[in-house]
């Protein structure tokens, strides 16, 4: 008797088909310190340090994507400033355009949320996060810059 196996398919998709998702993320810097945010446990990149921030929703314009992220994620008003930077990353999946934008929040109010934890570090400190690829390129420019 023979026996079927079924093979599970991989498909990769090509650069025309892969999605691109715009991502905002803050930089907030106060007294010399970063704020970072640690992705909850059971999400992608989980327990990574990161910028805090998220997606864009379609239609959404992105500073305030970035200021509705800020709330959800860390109960906090913020004044979404400039764009610092922006960073294209991709994957086998998908492709992220990360827009950096600089911002101010009132720290006594932060709490954690919408993450696992959040950080105010020195980028001595920042240097030695474990970051998802995306943040990578932000990390290295404030790091050489600073």
């Amino acid at each position: 008797m023979h026996s079927i196996v079924r093979r599970k398919a991989v498909v990769i998709a090509s650069r025309d088909e892969m999605k691109t998702i715009i991502v905002t993320a803050a930089l907030i810097i106060e007294q010399d310190k970063i704020l970072v945010t640690q992705r909850k446990k059971d999400s992608s990149y989980g327990l990574l340090w990161e910028f805090p921030g998220g997606k864009v929703k379609k239609g959404e314009e992105p500073r305030e994507a970035l200021r509705r992220e800020l709330k959800e994620e860390l109960d906090v008003e913020a004044e979404v400033g400039m764009i610092f930077d922006a960073v294209f990353h991709s994957s086998l999946e998908y492709s992220i355009l990360l827009l950096v934008y600089r911002c101010w929040v009132e720290k006594s109010s932060l709490k954690p949320i919408g993450c696992h934890d959040l950080r105010w570090v020195k980028l001595k400190e920042l240097e030695t996060l474990a970051m998802p690829p995306a943040d990578e390129p932000i990390r290295k420019c404030l790091c050489s810059s600073y």
